[in-house]
């Protein structure tokens, strides 16, 4: 049976960081206030919308809340939309994206629940197929770092991937990754596992392939991400994510959706390239064993 909000107990809210405990305590009744609005980026199709669309439901539901969640087109970059929503004055309410110490100070609210599991430091390779025989040697981060690889500009994992020594070079598009590494100005694009396959197939026409059994792992989180303007709706999500690792069924919802991937992509234990992330906040709940997946871990 779900349980309201009301139910909650004076030690579960005490147990809330306090900028959430106020939010719950002067929250409207459930079923009240605006829909949650959530971006749909027209320039850089998502492959993982209608999980995250899943879980944001699953959390609203968990938390006892009755908050309609409406989707809209939004023709912006990923930065520009988090700069936007953390201004309070956003046509969006709520983001997903990987934390790090910049996002997490700007005045967005973080519902500090990995939603990927930790799977968006789970990197495949994607290089020209032509190139895939002296790929399969490469083990070591060393050899790795002789290639030069490719990430979006403002993305987190350059900055990760740069503080490792690799070599990245960089583009402000998306597509133009793509573009960069089939034309051979770099040598390969790491890849969530998450997002590689819709990838690959929506590019099928550039001759690209996944590099077998090679990985590289940094620890990093996805998290939804609320407008100041909406502490509230944070408090919700917060609880609700809570309440569903509690209960198994967050659990379940990400093996419903990742399960056959991780199976599909399978790491060699001596492929696996483990990286540091110079970005991670120390907020980050490491801790909890409960909310992660690391590489060869029994799905």
């Amino acid at each position: 049976m779900r349980r309201p909000a009301s139910a909650f107990s004076r030690r579960q809210l005490l147990a809330l960081p306090a900028w959430l405990s106020a939010a719950r305590l002067l929250a409207a009744p459930p079923g009240a206030g605006e829909p949650v609005r959530m971006p749909r980026h027209i320039s850089m199709p998502d492959p993982q919308m209608v999980y995250v669309r899943r879980v944001v439901d699953l959390a609203i539901a968990r938390a006892g809340s009755r908050l309609e969640v409406k989707v809209i087109d939004l023709e912006m970059t990923q930065g520009r939309s988090l700069v936007e929503l953390a201004s309070g004055r956003s046509p969006i309410d709520l983001m997903w994206t990987v934390t790090d110490l910049q996002r997490e100070t700007s005045g967005l609210l973080p519902i500090r629940v990995p939603i990927d599991r930790g799977l968006m430091g789970w990197r495949l390779i994607l290089v020209r197929r032509a190139d895939l025989p002296r790929w399969r040697r490469v083990r070591s981060l060393a050899e790795l770092g002789t290639y030069v690889g490719g990430q979006g500009h403002d993305w987190p994992d350059t900055t990760i991937l740069r503080a490792n020594g690799l070599q990245i070079g960089t583009s402000s598009s998306y597509e133009a990754l793509f573009r960069m590494l089939a034309a051979g100005r770099i040598d390969y694009f790491p890849r969530s596992i998450l997002e590689i396959d819709a990838e690959l197939a929506n590019h099928r026409d550039m001759d690209l392939a996944i590099v077998p059994g090679l990985m590289l792992h940094y620890p990093t989180a996805a998290y939804l991400f609320a407008s100041p303007a909406r502490p509230e709706l944070a408090a919700d999500l917060k609880a609700g994510l809570d309440a569903a690792v509690a209960d198994g069924s967050f659990q379940r919802l990400h093996r419903e959706f990742y399960g056959p991937v991780i199976k599909a992509h399978p790491a060699d234990p001596d492929r696996v390239i483990r990286l540091s992330n110079p970005l991670l906040p120390a907020a980050t709940p490491l801790a909890r064993r409960e909310l992660w997946l690391q590489p060869g871990d029994a799905f």
